[in-house]
């Protein structure tokens, strides 16, 4: 049992070693904040229109953004880039960006996504001398 256990958390550290995870995970925790401070009745999203709704799709294309480079890592830039501007268009459309800390977690996830570069493969002193 603990060789499974061993075995699982090197396959995730591997897994999260080669994706934008965590520019992923803080994107998907901002759109997540602001898709719950934007949540209200339904009778009162009918009613004020687009305004309602906005929120919904600004914190739902957050999350989307999130996930979509931790699945394919090649998308980063562009999907890190959207991450980062819905988060700023949260500030206008959504409770002030699920107050300032939705908007907050989803520009840092946006810029960590865009930054984020495939680790190298790591030299030897051997190789090196050559």
């Amino acid at each position: 049992m603990l060789s499974r256990a061993r075995a699982a958390r090197l396959w995730f550290r591997a897994f999260r070693r080669t994706r934008p995870f965590w520019g992923g995970v803080w994107l998907v925790a901002g759109g997540w904040t602001v898709l719950r401070f934007s949540l209200s009745s339904l009778q009162l999203i009918v009613s004020t229109g687009f305004g309602g709704i906005a929120g919904y799709l600004v914190g739902g294309g957050m999350i989307l953004c999130g996930l979509i480079p931790i699945a394919l890592p090649a998308q980063r830039y562009t999907f890190g880039l959207i991450g980062a501007v819905l988060a700023v268009v949260s500030l206008v459309v959504s409770n002030l960006g699920g107050f300032l800390l939705g908007m907050a977690l989803g520009v840092l996830g946006g810029s960590m996504t865009v930054g984020w570069g495939a680790k190298r493969p790591c030299r030897t002193r051997e190789a090196v001398d050559g």
